[in-house]
């Protein structure tokens, strides 16, 4: 009987709680894992992501880590992407650290389909495309300065 053409929408919430799931196991390559900021957040808005720089790049080696915000028009819009700590990279900011969606497709194109992991793997991919696999890299350790989200200023220091 003519069901031929609807597709299911799957509710925000669902979503992220299978999203959820699958980071918590690690199900991925073990090269990049994402989970959330904090466990009483109930609209699941705030999430962390880590890239494990790909081999044979100036990413070698290095633990790049990451700010995802699902606002709550997520997954039908895209998360905003933010590099906590200071990378050189086409497609994003260097002041701000966020992944500027109208230079990368994954965001700018954005389908409901998308994951937080595929757009972390994505970026991996990023890293080792031919105009940022040898793109001179800031200092390890200069997340100085670095605005978060809310317009705080994140400092770390070892005493």
């Amino acid at each position: 009987m003519g069901s031929e053409g609807s597709a299911v929408v799957v509710p925000r919430s669902f979503r992220l709680l299978e999203e959820l799931e699958r980071g918590e196991k690690g199900i991925s390559d073990g090269t990049v894992s994402y989970g959330m900021d904090d466990a009483d957040d109930i609209y699941m808005q705030s999430w962390t992501g880590t890239i494990i720089g790909p081999p044979g790049t100036v990413h070698e080696g290095r633990i790049y880590q990451l700010k995802l915000f699902c606002g709550k028009d997520y997954p039908d819009n895209p998360p905003s992407v933010r590099f906590q700590t200071r990378i050189n990279m086409t497609c994003v900011n260097q002041d701000t650290g966020v992944v500027e969606p109208h230079l990368f497709s994954m965001l700018a194109n954005w389908q409901r389909e998308h994951t937080m992991e595929d757009i972390l793997m994505q970026l991996k991919k990023e890293m080792l495309s031919p105009q940022n696999r040898k793109l001179a890299q800031p200092p390890e350790g200069n997340e100085d300065g670095r605005i978060d989200q809310k317009g705080l200023v994140l400092k770390c220091s070892i005493v």
